[in-house]
């Protein structure tokens, strides 16, 4: 007799076909890239191509790079296939390219980059982590670092908010949450756009700095450096 699928079960499965072939040995132990480092990867989640949430991610790769024995990259979705995530969709889209470089092992910190759009992230930035339901099984994530910074059209536009709501993301792959370090200390990267720029936001970009750094040493030491600078 035939029975219906319940939409977990249906999750899982294609959750499990989007691995395949994707994550490879990512389950397995952890492991350094050549050369001894470890990468911290920051995602860009604007629909726009080079700019705020680009540079504020920048300055924290930046930040991250001066931690010896750590790597960085910066990947932007903007003009990518990520479409609204749909369990029982069968065709390939870009969401296959960009989750090798989210699993490889020498991955040590993922932080995730997006513009605030009335006190929430992206319909891009939730659509790609919609996708992120394929890591769940085997958590593919879990053990590396995570890290949020947000850009908003005011000083106070709702950052915070948001960089709460990727987090749980963040938590429910069995990732370890990092806000920004010191000297600012607070949950994450917050950015204020001011006339399409970040350049003259001193406290943004000194939270942004922070975060990298912090991303960086943490993942560092759990890979087991020291994180000196």
């Amino acid at each position: 007799m035939e029975r219906n699928v319940s939409r977990r079960e249906m999750i899982a499965a294609a959750g499990a076909a989007a691995v395949t072939g994707i994550a490879g040995s990512a389950a397995a132990e952890p492991a350094r890239p050549a050369g001894g480092k470890v990468r911290v990867v920051a995602v860009s989640c604007s629909p726009r191509k080079g700019k705020t949430t680009a540079a504020g991610l920048t300055v924290a790769l930046e930040a991250a790079a001066k931690v010896v024995g750590v790597e960085t990259e910066l990947i932007e979705l903007a003009g990518m296939d990520i479409p609204v995530f749909d369990p029982v969709r069968k065709t390939a889209d870009d969401f296959a390219k960009v989750a090798p470089k989210l699993t490889d092992p020498a991955v040590g910190g993922i932080i995730i980059g997006t513009p605030v759009y009335f006190g929430n992230m992206t319909s891009l930035c939730k659509a790609f982590l919609d996708h992120w339901t394929a890591f769940r099984k085997g958590c593919l994530l879990g053990g590396k670092v995570g890290g949020v910074l947000a850009v908003g059209a005011l000083r106070n536009g709702g950052q915070e908010l948001t960089i709460q709501t990727v987090q749980a993301v963040m938590m429910a792959m069995e990732m370890l949450v990092a806000g920004d370090g010191k000297p600012t200390v607070h949950r994450g990267a917050t950015l204020w756009n001011h006339n399409d720029s970040v350049a003259a936001d001193e406290l943004g970009l000194a939270t942004a700095r922070a975060l990298g750094q912090h991303v960086a040493e943490v993942a560092l030491k759990l890979a087991g450096g020291s994180g000196a600078r």
